[in-house]
């Protein structure tokens, strides 16, 4: 089941289902007020199947997606890929065995990524710093976590970096990593009874520029160094998130140290039985 939040005609923010070439918009009624809350439930899959659904809406270029995120936390993790702990000791020589130590430790690098409102959904922009001149998407197979830390489902994210930035210090890196319009999540929630074996979630990245495919690579949960369930046991410990959370996984792709990402670019990245975010990249 695929669940998203959309702008209706009248510019009131909706909660539909997708399917097929058309969403289903929810009708929330009085216990439920928001995706979120659907989210937190038992079984958000069952609560949403009860529901009643207005006249299906035609997907077509003029929906209004939103970011599938109401007040819950982003997170995310890094070095969880071979490729990824290469290029952060490529980008940040003093720091080089930093990265390499934490690939191999039993606890792993999570760091806060963003708040909601510095969130774009499908088609929305998403930001290079203006005080940048290096700066890469990372395509991320994301966990949508309950307020209980389970699993729900998974969406797409683009977890935005400026490379140069967290390699001149690694401490420097909530810089790098946060910041208005830093984070792309959708086009929707993906929610499963049972998740999928991490091998089967192809992700691929697509940048084009001026009409043109400038960048073009794929990988699979397969190459990831640690499990999900690894990954949220970490963030769950003395930690509460009472609204649920987003939990980037970590990237396995990342362009060569000769390319960066310009204004007007854009990103596309498609996970494997979940769908594609893109966003069109801005700089100040």
């Amino acid at each position: 089941m695929n669940v998203t939040k959309f702008l209706d005609q009248a510019d009131s923010i909706r909660v539909g289902i997708v399917e097929s070439n058309h969403l289903l918009p929810l009708q929330l009624g009085e216990r439920y007020s928001s995706l979120a809350e659907l989210l937190a439930t038992e079984n958000p899959i069952a609560t949403i199947q009860s529901l009643d659904t207005d006249a299906p809406v035609p997907i077509d270029d003029s929906i209004r997606w939103l970011p599938p995120i109401d007040d819950q936390e982003v997170w995310a993790a890094g070095v969880t890929y071979k490729r990824s702990q290469t290029a952060r000791m490529e980008e940040s020589e003093a720091a080089a065995s930093c990265y390499d130590r934490v690939y191999q430790a039993d606890r792993p690098e999570l760091f806060f990524k963003a708040t909601p409102h510095r969130v774009s959904g499908h088609k929305q922009p998403l930001r290079i710093r203006s005080d940048a001149t290096w700066n890469v998407p990372e395509p991320e197979i994301t966990l949508v976590l309950s307020p209980q830390f389970q699993i729900v489902g998974l969406t797409v994210g683009n977890d935005m970096s400026s490379r140069d930035i967290e390699g001149e210090n690694p401490l420097y890196l909530p810089q790098a990593k946060c910041y208005d319009q830093c984070a792309g999540l959708g086009p929707w929630i993906t929610l499963f009874d049972t998740l999928p074996e991490m091998s089967a979630l192809r992700v691929d990245l697509k940048i084009e520029r001026d009409s043109h495919v400038v960048f073009d690579q794929q990988t699979s949960g397969a190459e990831m160094a640690r499990s999900f369930e690894d990954l949220v046991g970490w963030l769950s410990r003395d930690n509460s998130m009472p609204s649920g959370a987003f939990l980037m996984t970590g990237t396995g792709i990342v362009p060569s140290n000769e390319f960066t990402l310009h204004a007007d670019d854009l990103v596309h990245i498609s996970i494997a039985g979940i769908g594609t975010l893109s966003n069109p990249i801005v700089q100040a």
